[in-house]
């Protein structure tokens, strides 16, 4: 089964037909809020909204152990994030999209793991390739049906929020290799590659990041406001097209 997690401006999912809602008690403590279970377009997803249903939980206080536990306990498969960031890349700017294939994790103070190391030995899970390959074709293939261009790769620099960045940490971290920056793509694509999931993101960019394009002297929440009822709607028929695909049982 397919489950989206709903960034900044997706605190519902539009067209989404809810047949319940469950809130799912975790080892690790509560969900954003209870998971939407429902049908687009006819077809069964899984809706949680990251930062909570009224976007009351800033980036640096999602339990994203609890919500990615949650999933994995409904026998969700596979997982899109929609993420909104700022664009760092030239074809990034506003209104852009994208389907990163790699992550800088610039965090921290999160809880990063599932094991509390008090029991058993060590693991280490292979990160090599955070996203899931067979969920970033799927991104892409719903992207191109819905009409949609994107940059098919990119690296997702995570910060810790909730502030934006000044002009010289983005210029480290156009150095170290980041085409967008974003305050939520870890440990989130961790946690879903260490309990089995299938996860991948579509980044969205609402702004350019700090001291690029118009943001060169500073960022306007309102054009941020503005990027993020377009790009909804837009999201809406790519992830009707996910939805339309199959996920096995």
């Amino acid at each position: 089964m397919l489950a989206i997690i709903g960034g900044s401006g997706l605190t519902k999912l539009p067209g989404l037909s809810i047949t319940h809602r469950q809130v799912i008690r975790t080892p690790y403590g509560e969900p954003s809020g209870a998971l939407s279970f429902g049908n687009l377009d006819g077809h069964p997803v899984v809706f949680l909204a990251r930062h909570g249903y009224g976007h009351t939980i800033p980036p640096h206080k999602v339990n994203y152990r609890a919500n990615i536990w949650a999933l994995h306990a409904q026998r969700v498969t596979h997982v899109v994030s929609v993420a909104t960031v700022g664009g760092i890349h030239p074809d990034l700017g506003p209104g852009k999209l994208a389907v990163p294939d790699q992550v800088i994790d610039y965090t921290h103070g999160r809880e990063t793991t599932f094991d509390d190391y008090t029991e058993g030995p060590v693991t280490h899970f292979d990160f090599t390739w955070p996203y899931c390959d067979d969920m970033r074709q799927r991104c892409l293939q719903a992207l191109a049906e819905a009409g949609e261009s994107c940059l098919p790769h990119g690296t997702y620099g995570a910060v810790q929020g909730p502030r934006l960045e000044t002009k010289a940490e983005i210029d480290r971290m156009e150095r170290d290799g980041a085409h967008m920056v974003g305050m939520t793509g870890m440990p989130e694509a961790y946690l879903a590659r260490e309990i089995g999931l299938c996860y991948a993101a579509i980044a969205a960019s609402v702004n350019w990041a700090a001291g690029r394009g118009d943001s060169a002297t500073g960022i306007s929440a309102q054009e941020i406001e503005a990027n993020l009822e377009n790009i909804v709607g837009r999201m809406r028929v790519v992830l009707t097209r996910l939805a339309c695909m199959d996920y096995g049982k």
